[in-house]
């Protein structure tokens, strides 16, 4: 099983690349948070305290997670399923002016 992530503004700077492929046993199950625990495997400790609160190692409050374009707090949070070929994008804090 294999998921896209795709990253956006400051965090695509901190992973240094726009997007990442995860592989999984086919026989698992992949939810928003084994997946962000594998990037956090992947890209170290300034990637976590990026995407988890340092407390309580619930998600930042201002990271807007989609599985493919659906807000995932529109469906399961990050205990939501994904599929072959999903596409998981991790949307920073917009700022502006």
């Amino acid at each position: 099983m294999r998921v896209r992530v795709r990253f956006f503004a400051a965090l695509r700077a901190l992973v240094g690349k726009k997007e990442e492929f995860l592989e999984f046993s086919d026989c698992e199950e992949v939810t928003g948070e084994k997946v962000l625990r594998r990037l956090s495997e992947l890209y170290m400790k300034d990637f976590e305290e990026y995407v988890f609160d340092r407390k309580t190692g619930a998600l930042q409050n201002y990271l807007l997670l989609l599985v493919n374009g659906r807000s995932i707090a529109a469906l399961n949070g990050l205990k939501t399923k994904l599929a072959d070929g999903d596409v998981l994008a991790i949307l920073p804090p917009v700022g502006g002016g």
